[in-house]
């Protein structure tokens, strides 16, 4: 699994002109991808991660800050570019894969404390948020 994990200071997903998530606060917002092969372990391990990241104000978590958390489903960060002008998404899992996968990450970061709200998986959604910092984080299993 594969996660741009960002600080923001307010974020929100709008699906059909309707708001599905939405905070005003200091917290994250996570686009999540799932490749071939991601389960269980590569959840609880990303879970873990993007919530004891020290990348809150004063080096704090958003674990121990309790902070909102913003999860979208997001297959396009398993993009191959390298070849041509049109991306592949060959190394992106399917949505039968992918889908219960993203709510288990939303779901395990619930654990840690944190309010989770999610977009709409497979839904075209506009995402709106301010970065914090910036600060944009890519957090990958393969690295672990």
């Amino acid at each position: 699994m594969r996660a741009v994990v960002q600080r923001v200071t307010s974020a929100s997903v709008v699906v059909a002109g309707e708001s599905v998530a939405q905070f005003e606060a200091p917290g994250l917002l996570v686009l999540a991808g799932v490749t071939h092969g991601d389960g269980p372990a590569e959840v609880a391990w990303l879970a873990r991660k993007i919530a004891e990241l020290r990348i809150m104000a004063g080096e704090r978590s958003a674990a121990e800050l309790g902070a909102p958390v913003i999860v979208v489903s997001q297959f396009t960060l398993y993009a191959d570019t390298r070849k041509g002008r049109r991306p592949s998404w060959n190394a992106a899992a399917p949505g039968p894969v992918a889908e219960p996968l993203v709510a288990a990450l939303a779901e395990s970061l619930t654990a840690y404390g944190l309010e989770v709200q999610t977009g709409v998986f497979g839904a075209d959604m506009a995402v709106h948020l301010v970065n914090d910092g910036p600060v944009t984080i890519l957090v990958d299993t393969a690295t672990r």
